[in-house]
Formats: C-alpha cells, sequence, structure tokens
C-alpha cells in the first residue's frame, strides 16, 4: 500500500514538473471555430489565423510549405498571416500546433448576409429538385453560422465546412449557392460561402458599433450602444458605476439575509435585447468570424426596413463601412434591391411601400466597391419571397466578375439614371449600363432570358411640372436615352420611373437582359 502511494507521489510529482518544463504545452491551443476540415482560404492576399492559448505558449501554423510562428499574448490570444497564396484545388492539410484539418484549398471566400431572402433555402427555389440533384461541386464549400444572438461580443462559434453535394446544399441559401456557383463556373477556383443569414431581421442588429460611430446622422444609435460598451468611454464609465453600486448592495444584501429578511434587488445594467436591436446579431453571427480572410460579401435585406427613405441610406453605410472597419479590408459589398411585391398601384406619382427604400439602396452605390443587383422584374405581389434566387446569384455574380475578377467589359448591371435634360414638352434621360443597346423587355417568364418587346413601348414612366401633378409618360429610346412626353405636361421638370412597391409593367432594360433601376429625379 505504502509503495503504491509512493508511486502515485512520484507521477503527481513529475506531471507537475512537466507541465511547467521549457518546450512542454501548458495548455490545449484552440484556433477560432471558424476554420475547419473543407475550408476554403482567401487567395492573393496574407490570410489571417487566430485563436487562443495560455499565455506566452508558441503556436505554429503550417500550410502549403508555410510556416508562421506567433506566441500567445497575455489575454491569451493569437494571430499569424500566412503570406499571399495563388488558388489551388490540391486538397492539402492545415495544423496549428497539434491541430489538422484536411481538405483544406485555396480560393475565393465570400460572405452571404441578410435577412430571409438571403437565408431562403435552396430545396425551396424554383426547379430544386433539379438544382439539389446538379449540386455536385466538390470545389465548392459552405459553412452556416447559427441563428443566434448576443448583448455582448461573441468570441468564438463552433462552425463546420462542408463540400457541395445535394446533402449539403439543399438547405443552405439559395442565392449564396447560385451566386458561388457563377464564379466557380467562371473563374474555376475553389469558391468558400459563410451564410450568416436570419428572417426577419433589420439591418441595425448586423451593424459594429464602429459603424454607427462613423455616421454622424446615427449619433443617437451610436450613443445607445457606446453606453454599454466597456470599449468607449462612456461605457466604461457606466460600467464602473454599475460595479460600484454592486459593491455596495453586498453588505447590504449580507446583513439583510443575516436577518432574515430579503434583499433588496441586485443591481444590474441595462442592455440591448432582441434581435432586432442594434448590433445584437453582429454579436453573435458576424464578430466571431471577424477578421477570416475574404473578398467580400453579398446582402439581401430590407424588407424588415421597408418603411424607411433616407434613413436605410445611412443605415447601410454603417454596415458596410463598419464590416470594412473591423475587417480591416476593402471587403467588396454587392447588395440586393427589393423586388416587387404587394397591389401594383396605378398612381403615376407612386412613393408608395418600398419605393423611398429602393431609392435609398439606389444611393448605396454612391460608396465605394458596392454594386446593386436589380431585381424588380422577377418577384411576385403576393410573396415576399421570391422563388427565382437563379437570377438574383448570378446578378450579383455579375458584379463581382466586374469588378473583381478583371473582366471589366462584362454588362454587370441594368441601366442607372445618370442625367436628364428638358427640350420644349420633352425630357431626355441619360444611363449608365446601357450594355448594347436599351430596349424594352416582356416580363421574365421564370429562368427563361428576357426578351425584347416587340411594340417597344416603355412602361411606367411619369413626368409633372412644377405644379407636381404626375402623368404617365409616352416614351421612346434614342441611343442610351429615353425621351419622355405627355399631353398633359406641356412644361415637364421632373421625372419618376418604378416609383412604386409593385411597378408592375416596368419593362426599361438594357439587351443583355438586365432591368433598370427605378429612380426619381425630384425630392418633393
Amino acid at each position: 500500500m505504502m509503495r503504491t502511494m509512493t508511486l502515485i507521489r512520484r507521477v503527481a510529482l513529475l506531471t507537475v514538473v512537466l507541465a511547467f518544463s521549457p518546450g512542454v504545452s501548458r495548455a490545449a491551443v484552440k484556433v477560432a471555430g471558424i476554420f475547419g476540415h473543407d475550408m476554403v482560404l482567401q487567395r492573393q492576399v496574407p490570410v489571417s489565423v487566430w485563436g487562443w492559448a495560455e499565455a506566452g505558449e508558441d503556436v505554429t501554423v503550417s500550410f502549403a510549405g508555410q510556416s508562421k510562428q506567433a506566441k500567445a499574448q497575455d489575454d491569451g490570444t493569437w494571430m499569424v498571416k500566412l503570406d499571399a497564396m495563388q488558388a489551388s484545388a490540391e486538397a492539402r492539410a492545415f495544423s496549428v500546433n497539434t491541430i489538422t484539418f484536411t481538405n483544406v484549398v485555396v480560393g475565393e471566400v465570400w460572405l452571404c448576409s441578410g435577412q430571409s431572402n438571403m437565408e431562403w433555402a435552396l430545396s425551396r427555389a424554383i426547379n430544386s429538385k433539379q438544382e439539389i440533384a446538379d449540386a455536385k461541386h466538390p470545389l465548392i464549400r459552405l459553412v452556416t453560422t447559427p441563428r443566434t444572438h448576443s448583448a455582448v461580443p461573441r468570441k468564438d462559434l463552433s462552425l463546420t465546412w462542408s463540400s457541395c453535394t445535394p446533402a449539403s446544399v439543399a438547405g443552405f441559401s439559395a442565392v449564396g449557392y447560385f451566386f458561388g456557383r457563377s464564379l466557380q463556373q467562371e473563374l474555376d477556383v475553389p469558391i468558400g460561402l459563410i451564410n450568416s443569414s436570419w428572417g426577419g431581421t433589420r439591418v441595425e442588429p448586423w451593424t459594429p458599433p464602429e459603424g454607427f460611430r462613423r455616421v454622424p446622422e446615427l449619433k443617437s444609435i451610436s450613443d445607445k450602444v457606446d453606453a454599454l460598451s466597456p470599449g468607449s468611454e462612456v461605457g466604461k464609465l457606466a460600467n464602473q458605476a454599475l460595479i460600484s453600486a454592486v459593491k455596495a448592495w453586498v453588505p447590504l444584501a449580507e446583513a439583510a439575509v443575516l436577518a432574515g429578511e430579503h434583499p433588496a434587488a441586485l443591481p444590474v445594467s441595462t442592455k440591448l435585447s432582441g434581435n432586432r436591436a442594434a448590433t445584437m446579431i453582429y454579436n453573435e453571427k458576424i464578430h466571431p468570424i471577424v477578421p477570416y480572410t475574404l473578398r467580400g460579401a453579398i446582402w439581401y435585406q430590407g424588407e424588415s426596413n421597408g418603411e424607411e427613405g433616407i434613413s436605410y441610406f445611412h443605415k447601410k453605410k454603417a454596415l458596410i463601412e463598419g464590416w470594412r472597419e473591423v475587417w480591416g479590408q476593402d471587403l467588396a459589398f454587392y447588395f440586393v434591391q427589393l423586388a416587387d411585391f404587394r397591389t401594383p398601384n396605378t398612381d403615376p406619382k407612386g412613393g408608395d411601400g418600398w419605393a423611398k427604400l429602393r431609392e435609398a439602396q439606389r444611393m448605396t452605390l454612391t460608396l465605394p466597391h458596392t454594386g446593386m443587383a436589380v431585381i424588380t422584374d422577377i418577384g411576385n405581389g403576393g410573396n415576399i419571397h421570391p422563388a427565382n434566387k437563379q437570377d438574383v446569384g448570378h446578378r450579383l455574380a455579375l458584379w463581382a466578375l466586374a469588378k473583381d475578377y478583371g473582366q471589366s467589359d462584362l454588362v454587370h448591371s441594368g441601366p442607372l439614371y445618370k442625367s436628364h435634360m428638358v427640350s420644349s414638352n420633352e425630357v431626355h434621360v441619360a444611363f449608365d449600363h446601357v450594355g448594347s443597346g436599351l430596349m424594352a423587355g416582356i416580363r421574365k417568364k421564370g429562368l427563361e432570358p428576357t426578351a425584347e418587346s416587340a411594340d417597344g413601348v416603355l412602361k411606367h414612366f411619369a413626368i409633372a411640372g412644377a405644379d407636381k401633378v404626375w402623368a404617365w409618360a409616352d416614351g421612346r429610346i434614342e441611343g442610351d436615352k429615353v425621351v419622355l412626353s405627355a399631353k398633359t405636361v406641356a412644361a415637364p421638370v421632373a421625372v419618376r420611373y418604378a416609383y412604386t412597391t409593385n411597378p408592375a409593367g416596368a419593362n426599361l432594360y438594357n439587351k443583355e437582359g438586365l432591368p433598370a433601376s427605378p429612380f426619381r429625379t425630384d425630392d418633393w
């Protein structure tokens, strides 16, 4: 018995000695949960790799012939940057100390975010059975963040990448998949898609505090967020005041309990709550994957902010600039302008429903490295979730191909309002992105290409004079311009096109089949 006890003591002593000996790991090294088997690393730029370990721990990251070292900081965090790599479909091992991930490739990585139309599963898209059966793309890799939110930034998530198969893609974002498939077919490199979306959500909860601080018009939101954040001066003071209140509460609570009485309520901080409050989804679904190296993001959202106008532009700016700041990258940002929805409005004045929201989305194009997929020709007036997600993903991919992948000659947008000039009783409207020419199109039928209208009649243009009385306009195409007039408007001063929640019949396209964005020239 004594010999056994002595042996146990020696083993315990040896364990302690080994634990504190140089070169021996004192705690398990951890890598951020976004890293894993089957992942895609971004090509052509340095790749951030990070995680946690015991302070002072040595960490080695090895991949594709590279070996980078780091030492965990006092707070236990560590980070390395792998040198920029070229695209490679070769399945290779990625290791962090004793952790090894397999089947890792190098290509293009995109974040797919927004609300339900981005979350909408491939299984619910047009022709879903055939699309799922055909979705055998081993070089497209998928990962989805969970549907949760948090009042404080979460450090990490447990995530799982998978190769694109019929089984793995059926529940994945349809828009994300069709976007990624278009890129993979065109670029012939691995594509990584991170689906972080949530139905019914507003733009504010997706936005980091850094974004709100960058937009003066959103100071009221920024102040609320900062008031609760230890990272800001006002938030630090508020949290310190709470700590003092708790310290003062403790002896009083002890005295009450000793006297057989219930103590007063514990002081608590006022926190933002719910998945509609500012930063709440960013904290849980975006912050833990920052700064995983990306090319950019695609975004389909706005329905839940549908009552807004210019304020949505400010919030979109905060989102985009906030994400770029926390990532430390000039991320590409391509988004979807909302589809046609609800009962068509026959009043030429328009301005109802999502008209102002779409205008705010169009204004977002004034921000650098952004692009907009127009889909007012594929919606469903009775369903907020159009089933044609193929065209949505493809139109987003056109922007990426043109702006990020060197295909600058590619026609990637429908006509966008450029300028107008009044001549007598006519208004001459010029457009960017006319492609090989403007045309009056026939509304798309399912996945068929857009056809040109035989009669060439343009619809859903309205003009008004200084009296602000709107009338439907007759229009004709002259080169890259549309010429408008109306019998009841002798001296026109303003134009509106498809400026209503459901612009049924709006039919200005370029000959590449991409629809013109709704617009107005007035600010009435």
